[in-house]
């Protein structure tokens, strides 16, 4: 058990791995191009290791909470960072790229093992207005990695090569680990039976809940519109723009600081009429993704992409923000499982949905980058109305 004198330490590095699946995801994105020159591989298989990454860190978020429960968060939390570290050295090392989506595969389990971990830590060790305190300060936190990571990835790329990120990573997480292997310890005091039947049919009621699963689409396509940005912005910056690496990682912090501007404005209007402040929402983002596709005819510059992807951004994290709240309020009674259902799926839907449109529409250069927006609000719209349509038939019933 975690020692007393441990504790602070214990939640400063607690806090300190948090922003780990940020970094994990989106430190060497501009990188991107670079690896696939070096690795002789096309765009697209490139940007699969990042959906493989997202992949599996949503599907072991769906089951990795029973099992800390059942065995333990310090140990498996332990040995996750070591894997972890390992399959960092090994990504650095190779040249295979069927090698690299079976280590980020293994990123995955291992950030998601971490992350679900630390975040039972804080349910642990605190509770009333202390438990809230450091529960809002973990959302700040977490919305760190994907701000910082591109930016600190884009020097690294210009001075060491792609495979500095991976070395970061490496050394970051093995540092963390021996600090957590010193200072911190196990938090759980009463260890839970693993009832794999009952988790099932709790799963099953959530998704069976209609309301509920048209939120998760929602915030599927919010997140994946940073994705699809994600995948497509170090291709457009550095080859259609011809600007270098540290340029794209300025993009990437821009428009993370985007997504936090977003959350920050939905957690400011959080009593305001939920439906009427989601139209307005997303009737602005449809008005600027078509001035976008209209401005492409006269003028495409680095400015107007990140002006119009600012904007669309910043929508999307209001987005977000909301329908987070939306889903996992629908289930007070199992807090725990609706937050790690909603995390696991929404990374799923964004991982397969933004490979099959950067597939469907490849990372060329601005124009595509609007067309993948607007496919991603126009679906958000059509689910919002049937979120709204539904919301009101249930009104009609209940009267």
């Amino acid at each position: 058990m975690i020692k007393e004198k441990n504790e602070r330490i214990a939640t400063w590095l607690a806090f300190s791995l948090i922003p780990l699946s940020g970094f994990a995801t989106d430190i060497y994105i501009p990188s991107l191009p670079s690896m696939g020159t070096e690795l002789r591989a096309s765009s697209i298989q490139v940007q699969m290791t990042l959906s493989v990454f997202l992949i599996s860190y949503g599907i072991s978020q769906l089951f990795i909470g029973g099992i800390l429960d059942s065995f333990g968060r310090y140990r498996l939390s332990l040995m996750a960072i070591v894997v972890f570290t390992l399959s960092c050295l090994v990504i650095a090392i190779t040249h295979n790229i069927y090698v690299i989506y079976l280590m980020r595969v293994v990123h995955g389990i291992t950030v998601a093992v971490i992350v679900v971990s630390k975040r039972a830590y804080f349910v642990d060790m605190f509770e009333g207005d202390r438990l809230k305190r450091y529960l809002s300060m973990f959302t700040i936190i977490w919305s760190s990695g994907p701000i910082v990571a591109p930016f600190i990835g884009g020097y690294l790329q210009s001075i060491f090569g792609w495979q500095a990120n991976f070395y970061f990573l490496a050394i970051l997480a093995a540092v963390l680990g021996v600090l957590e292997l010193i200072y911190s310890g196990e938090t759980i005091r009463h260890r839970a039976e693993f009832h794999l039947k009952k988790i099932a049919g709790v799963y099953v009621s959530m998704i069976s809940t209609l309301s509920f699963t048209l939120g998760l689409l929602m915030l599927g396509f919010a997140y994946c519109m940073v994705m699809v940005y994600n995948m497509t912005g170090p291709f457009i910056v550095e080859h259609q723009l011809h600007l270098t690496p540290v340029i794209a990682g300025y993009c990437s912090l821009i428009l993370g600081i985007a997504w936090m501007i977003g959350g920050f404005i939905g957690k400011a209007t959080i009593n305001r009429p939920f439906h009427a402040k989601m139209v307005i929402n997303v009737t602005l983002q449809i008005l600027f993704v078509m001035a976008m596709i209209i401005s492409i005819n006269f003028l495409s510059n680095l400015y107007t992409l990140l002006f119009f992807a600012f904007i669309i951004h910043a929508c999307a994290g209001f987005t977000y923000n909301n329908y987070f709240t939306y889903s996992l309020s629908q289930f007070p009674k199992n807090a725990g499982i609706a937050g790690g259902l909603t995390g696991g799926i929404v990374y799923v839907i964004v991982s397969f949905l933004s490979y099959g449109i950067v597939c469907f529409i490849p990372a060329k250069d601005e124009r595509n980058l609007s067309f993948s927006y607007f496919i991603l609000i126009l679906l958000s719209g059509i689910i919002m109305f049937l979120i709204f349509d539904r919301y009101k038939k249930s009104r009609r019933v209940s009267v």
